[in-house]
């Protein structure tokens, strides 16, 4: 039998794929290790992909608008953009790659900051790319300087952090576009927790790309939609090299009515973000550091009941939660986020058994 993988790209048999979270399909777990919303999508998302359902002899035999032209134009108004300044994507991960396969390739740099979203690397080696990483230090503090003297091409940058939830106030994202040359893509997958966006930058920059995400704050990361906003330009070049119909016409439906429910959102962002504080509050108070969340997850250093901290205290508590079927994210590769575990924000009752188990864990 031939070795089919020698007929591949050279660099391809040697990539890692991204690795999500765990994905479990019995019942029974509180999964609170992908960042997902606890509380369904809007009721009008359901209805609008319900409709489609029911035409399904006249619509889904046929293709979706092939560049989510609806969509577009609300997620510019909702934003006070032009049409022009909006691409639609399956999922912001899809944004994510047309960026790199514009900006990036062999003949470039693309740069990121460490820790954070981890897909960034993978896109960039599909392309056959080279990378560059920024470290920050535990101070969470934007180097704005190391950014600055990258030389990438595009450098991706979230806002605010994952695995942290350290979020970048505008003023010191602008420092990095008066100094930065390339392309500095944002990715606001968890603006809508955060106290501030950098949309205002956009009509200034016309480097910058502001990457968005319906997963999160709008439930809806089973449809896959996501967007980008930039100047026209660059919203060009993306749909140069865009999938033909990648969004598809059901998922197109519902985002734009959950878009449009503001209201329900609005509420459900609110209710997520006093549980986060609550329980970053909770757990600073008994010693455990914690950064200061603008995303709807809490990034903590667990104490063990002897005071001690480390990667064995975080893997410990992190595997005795796995015993008890309470999902959370451990990242041990890197030394800024060895000893921490990030919990997603759960509705009260998940957020209670966390803590419940965190008691368990200390008395034993």
């Amino acid at each position: 039998m031939s070795d089919l993988s020698s007929l591949a790209q050279p660099h391809v048999p040697a990539l890692h794929a991204y690795t999500p979270g765990l994905q479990p399909t019995e019942s029974g777990w509180v999964k609170l290790n992908t960042n997902e919303c606890p509380y369904g999508p809007s009721p009008r998302a359901a209805e609008a992909i319900a409709a489609e359902i029911a035409n399904a002899g006249d619509k889904l035999r046929l293709y979706p608008n092939p560049t989510s032209a609806p969509l577009r134009k609300f997620v510019a108004k909702l934003h006070g953009l032009a049409e022009e300044n909006v691409l639609i994507g399956n999922g912001s991960d899809d944004v994510l790659n047309l960026l790199v396969r514009v900006f990036g390739g062999p003949s470039a740099v693309t740069a990121f900051t460490l820790p954070s979203y981890s897909l960034y690397p993978v896109l960039v080696a599909i392309q056959n790319g080279s990378v560059k990483a920024v470290e920050f230090d535990r101070s969470m503090r934007l180097p704005v300087d190391a950014i600055a003297a990258s030389g990438a091409k595009a450098f991706f940058l979230t806002s605010p952090n994952a695995p942290t939830g350290v979020a970048f106030a505008p003023a010191e994202i602008e420092a990095v576009l008066q100094r930065f040359d390339g392309i500095l893509v944002v990715d606001e997958a968890y603006a809508p927790f955060a106290n501030a966006d950098c949309v205002g930058l956009l009509a200034k920059y016309p480097r910058l790309v502001i990457t968005r995400t319906l997963s999160k704050a709008h439930a809806l990361a089973g449809l896959r939609v996501g967007y980008a906003l930039a100047h026209p330009e660059v919203i060009g070049l993306l749909d140069r090299v865009r999938d033909s119909y990648n969004v598809n016409r059901l998922s197109q439906a519902g985002a734009l009515a959950a878009l449009s429910d503001t209201g329900y959102y609005d509420a459900i962002i609110g209710k997520i973000n006093r549980t986060r504080d609550h329980w970053s509050a909770e757990w600073s108070e008994r010693g455990w550091f914690t950064y200061e969340s603008q995303a709807n997850f809490i990034f903590t250093e667990p104490k063990n009941a002897a005071g001690e901290a480390g990667p064995a205290v975080a893997k410990s508590l992190y595997e005795f939660l796995l015993s008890r079927k309470i999902l959370v994210r451990y990242f041990p590769s890197h030394a800024l986020t060895a000893s921490f575990l990030r919990i997603s924000v759960g509705t009260d009752d998940e957020m209670l058994a966390v803590e419940q188990a965190i008691q368990a864990w200390l008395a034993k």
